[in-house]
């Protein structure tokens, strides 16, 4: 099971439960904030009320998250993130640092209305040059912190930004498509062991593989919740948060993207993010006006 945000053809955006190939609506709950704002155990009565079910071929998913919800990230939670930042970057030993401080790296990522999700591009910037995706598990969490499921995350980089300097870091981080969620999100009670799951990268480029890497949630350095027991400590989530954990998986120095590359993460009993890369702001206007996703606009 996951839960979903989805759209009919002529309709407002809905929650539901996706399962089977089948969608179904969540019975008095419209916007996945609404989800968000419910305890884990009220989340779960919540979901478990669904109205008819339709084809998934039938709807457009959206990207999970609406409202006032936000991606945050975390940095430097593996050995081969740490090792990769410090080929990269004029300033190593921050982190070297970071990597077994008490205090984590965590950041904001992207506001719900800039997310993409399966299907649609990502980004790159212009005026970067070197860039790489980041697979990463992501913790969803409710407005009062509770874990309440999961979801994968892409959360695209720019490493020769970031490597001329540390403090370039929210620019290479946040940009147009720079940050990508699956479509769905499972729920907790559906995942027996969060820490210890495989997660697959495979980067396409005109039909042939160039990069394929995989890792594990159990060579993460710090505890999924101590991450989120953090993020909440100095603020306010009322619509939820995701909280994505970090890379495990980083190409070598001489690999970036190019435009239409195709980039797929699989991880284990979570879902999959398949998108391909676009250069530049121009492929996610559409974001910035409110609209119709262009896919929704083909299908009407």
């Amino acid at each position: 099971m996951h839960l979903v945000r989805y759209q009919l053809a002529g309709s407002d955006p809905q929650v539901g439960v996706l399962s089977g190939g089948k969608v179904a609506a969540i019975e008095g709950n419209t916007t996945m904030a609404e989800l968000l704002r419910l305890s884990l155990d009220d989340l779960r009565a919540a979901v478990g009320k669904v109205a008819d079910e339709v084809d998934v071929q039938t709807v457009r998913l959206l990207p999970p998250l609406d409202g006032r919800s936000e991606v945050w990230c975390a940095g430097v939670t593996y050995e081969r993130s740490r090792g990769a930042r410090m080929e990269e970057s004029t300033e190593q030993s921050v982190y070297d640092r970071v990597y077994s401080a008490e205090r984590p790296e965590l950041f904001p990522k992207s506001v719900a209305w800039r997310l993409v999700t399966d299907g649609e591009p990502i980004g790159i910037r212009v005026d970067s040059g070197h860039d790489v995706p980041e697979p990463e598990l992501a913790i969803v969490a409710n407005s009062t912190g509770e874990i309440v499921g999961f979801t994968v995350c892409n959360d695209v980089s720019s490493r020769s930004i970031e490597g001329v300097n540390p403090l370039y870091i929210p620019q290479a981080k946040v940009f147009a498509g720079g940050c990508a969620l699956a479509v769905g999100i499972r729920p907790v009670w559906e995942i027996e062991d969060p820490a210890d799951l495989t997660i697959d990268l495979s980067i396409t480029r005109n039909g042939a593989e160039v990069f394929a890497g995989t890792t594990s949630t159990a060579k993460l350095v710090r505890p999924l919740t101590e991450l989120i027991d953090v993020l909440f400590v100095p603020n306010e989530f009322p619509d939820g948060v995701v909280l994505a954990t970090g890379t495990g998986i980083v190409p070598e120095l001489d690999f970036a993207l190019q435009a239409g590359d195709v980039v797929a993460i699989s991880i284990e009993d979570v879902g999959t993010l398949t998108n391909t890369v676009a250069i530049g702001k121009e492929a996610f206007a559409v974001l910035a006006t409110g609209t119709a996703r262009p896919e929704l606009k083909d299908a009407e």
